[in-house]
């Protein structure tokens, strides 16, 4: 009974997102590279988009409410997901020059 409460309440060693496998792809000089989370039988929406400027790898990571049932459906939302990003965005999604953040 108590480890049911400890997993409602967010206790115990499950309560962390589980990553997935990571899988990668590029976008107008982007990498992106989906890394959606598992949560008990879903997956959510995260991964990083990074950037080779002057010799340096610049990153943006995300992660999104939305949630899906499937590991391949989640992917897909994360492909679509960054490459918005980056279409929105344009040349300021690295203009600030820093190392690492989230967007």
């Amino acid at each position: 009974m108590a480890s049911f409460f400890s997993k409602l309440f967010g206790g115990g060693k499950d309560s962390a997102p589980a990553a997935t496998t990571e899988q990668v792809q590029t976008h107008a000089d982007c990498t992106i590279r989906a890394r959606p989370m598992r949560e008990g039988a879903q997956y959510r929406i995260a991964g990083a988009i990074e950037k080779t400027i002057d010799g340096v790898v610049l990153t943006r990571t995300f992660i999104r409410a939305d949630v899906f049932a499937s590991e391949q459906d989640v992917l897909e939302a994360t492909f679509r997901k960054a490459r918005q990003i980056i279409d929105q965005n344009g040349p300021h999604l690295f203009s600030d020059g820093a190392p690492s953040r989230q967007v």
